[in-house]
């Protein structure tokens, strides 16, 4: 059980820590696709160090389940883990109590996938009717673009097996080529990189556990990153400039650069970030951090395996 609990004080600690230690530096900004992998690690950390206190609290409760976690372990590996001298209450009430954090986890992270399949569906629905097919016109690869008659400008990517990117006429009388390239190049970015599937999880974690800092740091972080990355993307292609100027075309007549609030606060802030780049981290501090982060999930590993691995030392040797 000292095991256990050393990973859920971990796993404390890296929650409540993390989004301030990542809220301090500025290079985010500068490494979007950096930032979305370090935060992914620490979420993974976090839940590794859950999962496995679970099992070890589960293995302390209850003999199968020790007898299944410990099948192929020597002798010595279990008695270094000191699992009978915890008794089984509570071993038992902390396993079925971390168990049922990973089924409301599950049940969380399936219904922000029904719901985001639901609203495809309506939004596919209302694009049908907004935008029919001729008699006899069936569904082909030309369904991936789908131009809507309407004043305002507006772009907008409608994620599914099909991702189809959804433009009206007043962006297409607005932009020029380059930037309506631009436009695309941003939703092909998000197709690519399946941010969709960030942002369910993300959304997923912090509904079915409000107050965790990480967790709604994570959602709020993602929402952000995935922006900006996208941004990247169109930028490499197109020029910073041009796809700049696509933000703005597409956004300027809602009054998001004049009052900005909610999540469209994030757009001056995106257009500035076009305008004046900062530098990009260098090649080797880029590679530390990949490093660093890519290590975290170790960690609770490194802590759950220490008492096998002290016992089996001498074995070895």
């Amino acid at each position: 059980m000292v095991i256990a609990i050393a990973l859920l004080v971990l796993g404390g600690l890296t929650a409540a820590t993390a989004p301030r230690v990542l809220a301090r530096g500025s290079w985010p900004d500068r490494e979007p696709v950096l930032a979305l992998w370090v935060w992914q690690c620490v979420v993974v950390a976090v839940l590794l160090c859950c999962v496995l206190a679970m099992a070890l609290a589960g293995a302390a409760a209850w003999h199968e389940v020790r007898g299944q976690l410990f099948a192929p372990a020597p002798t010595r590996v279990v008695d270094a883990y000191a699992l009978h001298s915890a008794g089984r209450r509570w071993p038992a009430a902390l396993a079925l109590l971390l168990a049922c954090g990973g089924a409301w986890t599950a049940l969380r992270l399936t219904r922000e996938v029904r719901a985001a399949r639901s609203w495809r569906r309506r939004r596919r629905a209302e694009l049908l009717a907004r935008s029919p097919r001729l008699p006899g016109e069936e569904a082909t690869s030309a369904d991936r673009l789908v131009v809507l008659e309407d004043p305002r400008p507006d772009a907008w990517l409608l994620p599914g097996s099909v991702p189809r990117l959804v433009i009206t006429t007043g962006a297409l009388r607005r932009l020029n080529r380059r930037q309506l390239d631009a436009v695309l190049a941003h939703e092909q970015g998000h197709v690519r990189a399946r941010h969709h599937w960030l942002s369910h999880c993300a959304g997923a974690l912090a509904d079915g556990f409000p107050g965790v800092p990480v967790f709604e740091g994570f959602r709020q972080q993602v929402h952000r990153l995935v922006e900006l990355a996208a941004d990247d993307v169109a930028s490499r292609r197109f020029g910073r400039l041009t796809t700049a100027l696509a933000l703005v075309g597409l956004n300027e007549d809602r009054g998001v650069f004049g009052c900005p609030a909610g999540q469209r606060a994030q757009l001056p802030h995106r257009v500035h970030r076009l305008l004046r780049p900062a530098p990009r981290l260098s090649a080797p501090r880029r590679a530390r951090l990949t490093t660093y982060a890519s290590l975290l999930p170790a960690v609770p590993l490194l802590v759950a395996f220490a008492p096998g691995l002290t016992a089996l030392a001498p074995l070895v040797g």
